[in-house]
C-alpha cells in the first residue's frame, strides 16, 4: 500500500518542506518535481504538481514535492530561480541518499520546469526529464534545448499564453531524438478541464521506464 510521509529536509538556505509519496512495491526509480513561480502562487499543493507526482507515484516511482525557500513552511527567501536550483538539487540528494542506486529523474512545472531543466543539465545524476507547461514566451531569453540526449518528456496545454504548443513544438521538435512531446489539445497553461489528460501522459512516459537502456527512443 503507497504511504505518503511528510518531513523536513535541510537545503541551503534552510529547512525545505517536503512530501514523499512511495508507491505501493519497491520503487523503480526516485523522482523530484519542482513547483510553480513562488511569488505567483506555486507550491508543492499545486494542482499539476500533485497529479504529475501522482501519475509518476502510480507508474513505481518514489515521488518528492518540496516547497522552494520562503514558501509554506520552508526557511529562506525568493532567489530568483538562483537558489531555487540549489533547493532542486537538496531534493535530489535527499532521494538518492534514501533510495540509493534507483535512477533519478527531475521536472516540474512553469517556473518548477525552468529549473529542473536547469539543474538537470549539469547534473548527471539526472537520468530522465519531464517539462510541464514550458513558459518559453515568459522567458527574457529561452535556454538551449539541445546538447543534452537524455530522455526528456514535455507535455505543454495547446492555448498555454506562456507558450502555446505550437510555440512548444517548434523548440522540442528539432532535438536529437530521445524526447517525447505531448500537447493537450483546449487547455491553458494549468491543464484546466485537462488534468486527467495530462497526468495520463506523464504516467504512459515514466510506464516505458525512459531512463534505461531499453527505454523509448523518444518521439515528437
Amino acid at each position: 500500500m503507497a504511504v505518503n510521509e511528510s518531513f523536513d529536509l535541510a537545503g541551503p538556505a534552510g529547512r525545505l518542506e517536503a512530501i514523499l509519496m512511495n508507491p505501493a512495491t519497491a520503487p523503480v526509480a526516485a523522482a523530484v518535481v519542482c513547483h510553480a513561480h513562488p511569488l505567483h502562487g506555486g507550491m508543492m499543493h499545486f494542482k499539476v504538481v500533485f497529479r504529475a507526482a501522482r501519475a509518476l507515484q502510480s507508474a513505481g516511482l518514489a515521488v518528492l514535492r518540496f516547497n522552494f525557500r520562503g514558501v509554506g513552511r520552508s526557511e529562506g527567501t525568493f532567489n530568483e530561480g538562483r537558489g531555487e536550483q540549489d533547493d532542486a538539487r537538496a531534493a535530489l540528494d535527499e532521494m538518492e541518499r534514501r533510495f540509493a542506486g534507483r535512477p533519478l529523474v527531475l521536472g516540474g512545472f512553469s517556473f518548477g520546469a525552468v529549473v529542473a531543466l536547469e539543474v538537470g543539465r549539469r547534473d548527471p545524476r539526472v537520468r530522465a526529464l519531464f517539462v510541464l507547461g514550458y513558459p518559453a514566451a515568459f522567458l527574457e531569453e529561452v535556454p538551449p534545448l539541445d546538447g543534452d540526449d537524455r530522455p526528456r518528456l514535455f507535455v505543454q496545454g495547446e492555448n498555454d499564453p506562456f507558450g502555446s504548443g505550437e510555440a512548444v513544438r517548434s523548440l522540442v521538435e528539432p532535438l536529437p531524438r530521445g524526447h517525447t512531446l505531448v500537447v493537450v489539445p483546449d487547455t491553458n497553461h494549468f491543464f484546466d478541464g485537462r488534468l486527467d489528460e495530462m497526468q495520463g501522459a506523464i504516467c504512459s512516459w515514466a510506464e516505458q521506464r525512459p531512463w534505461t537502456s531499453d527505454g523509448p527512443e523518444g518521439k515528437a
